[in-house]
């Protein structure tokens, strides 16, 4: 089943709002073997809607998904633009009237006419209960497609999918699957990473296939088997899983959802040691990352932010001759900045990071984008100089992934 989401609303094409919704029904579409072919937001434009209607039917798409536009208020037009669109008249609801008299009841409030108005829908619409708001979701199958209209609020979307809309959709797949699984990488470029699976890419069988999903620092490696064997397509996407991870070796560090930081949790609480951080241009994004985890303080001890060069000695203990001979950004400095976290927040292992994130303050010597990166502990220190860019947020993000793969590899080693 081919399927088109179609999202309504002005604040998703000026920014106001980012559009959630797509993905989270792309993601659980496609588990059912649904294959999301086209995302498309218009505006809150009745002719837009129109025409966004009449481009995806007549053979298409099986499914259209649209979002937007089913609230009380007089700039919600979807309903009477699907009307429209069909050729139909409006009728009123009154089993959802009346669902909204006692909802509002319930809560002490008073409804508008606007909620009255709200009620009228396009008389070919199958109602699908939406127990979650006062908008029902509308069904209709229109020239071989079938068009559901649901309201925009994430929560009420996501309701009237799971409870109504994969119930009625379940039966039409004919026994499609679709079946991923996602190798999470760190430490190298995707060209790199292609390049070294390519000959096991070249066994793929037919359904088969896989995708290079890059961020900064990582990759995700996302094999998809499409087919109607799902014993086969899951003993297929195993075997080739596990090849390409024994090629990759420690470059992959989880798999599904899993983050970096979830996995560096992990290493430490396996290997019973504790972390900190001494950071300077992330300014304590690391910290955050790592702490962000549920239980971190079963390992992560705390961060030191230096930014100045008198934090620096004063904290964490970097001599004066080392910031005076080498600078703050130098291979000298981070090994201090490690000996000095450990010390002054009593973990066993530390990382540690000084650059110039930009986009200004570098000289010849030491241009924008140079991040030097320390990890260890007070005996065995691991040192990496970056040369980046002079997008400062995009510097200290890649810095940050760095830091903490230097971190995993050093546990790991432990």
């Amino acid at each position: 089943m081919k399927a088109k989401i179609i999202t309504v609303g002005d604040e998703l094409l000026i920014g106001q709002v980012i559009d959630t919704n797509s993905a989270w029904i792309g993601e659980h579409l496609n588990l059912l073997g649904v294959k999301i072919v086209e995302i498309q937001s218009i505006q809150d434009d009745h002719t837009a809607i129109i025409e966004a209607l009449d481009a995806s039917t007549a053979g298409q798409v099986d499914l259209i998904l649209m979002t937007g536009g089913l609230g009380p208020t007089k700039d919600d037009i979807t309903k009477k633009a699907i009307a429209d669109f069909l050729n139909d008249e409006m009728v009123f609801h009154d089993e959802t009237y009346q669902r909204i008299l006692r909802l509002f009841e319930r809560l002490k409030r008073t409804p508008t006419p606007d909620h009255k108005d709200q009620c009228y829908m396009p008389k070919q619409a199958t109602i699908l209960k939406n127990k979650m708001g006062t908008a029902p979701g509308m069904w209709f199958e229109h020239r071989g497609t079938i068009i559901v209209s649901m309201p925009g609020v994430p929560y009420e979307m996501k309701y009237l999918i799971e409870h109504e809309v994969i119930p009625r959709i379940s039966p039409k797949l004919g026994g499609q699957h679709i079946i991923h699984e996602t190798i999470r990488t760190v430490g190298e470029g995707e060209s790199r990473i292609a390049a070294s699976i390519e000959d096991i890419e070249e066994l793929f069988p037919k359904g088969l296939t896989i995708a290079y999903l890059p961020s900064l620092g990582q990759v995700r490696l996302r094999l998809t088997a499409t087919g109607t064997d799902k014993e086969w397509l899951e003993e297929n996407i195993a075997k080739f899983k596990k090849q390409i991870v024994d090629r990759l070796g420690a470059l992959v560090f989880g798999y599904g959802k899993e983050t970096l930081e979830e996995n560096l949790g992990k290493i430490a609480i396996e290997k019973g040691l504790t972390i900190g951080t001494a950071e300077s241009c992330t300014g304590g994004m690391i910290a955050q990352k790592i702490a962000s985890i549920p239980g971190a303080s079963a390992y992560f001890n705390g961060s030191i932010i230096a930014y100045s060069n008198d934090v620096k000695k004063n904290i964490l203990s970097v001599s004066q001759d080392t910031l005076h001979d080498h600078g703050a950004v130098s291979e000298q400095t981070v090994k201090e900045m490690v000996v000095g976290a450990i010390e002054s927040v009593h973990c066993n292992v530390a990382v540690a990071v000084s650059g110039v994130a930009g986009p200004g303050g570098g000289t010849t010597d030491k241009p924008v984008g140079t991040i030097w990166l320390a990890c260890g502990n007070k005996t065995d220190i691991r040192t990496v100089k970056l040369e980046l860019s002079k997008n400062r947020q995009q510097n200290i993000e890649y810095s940050t992934t760095v830091a903490m793969n230097m971190l995993r590899k050093f546990l790991m080693r432990q």
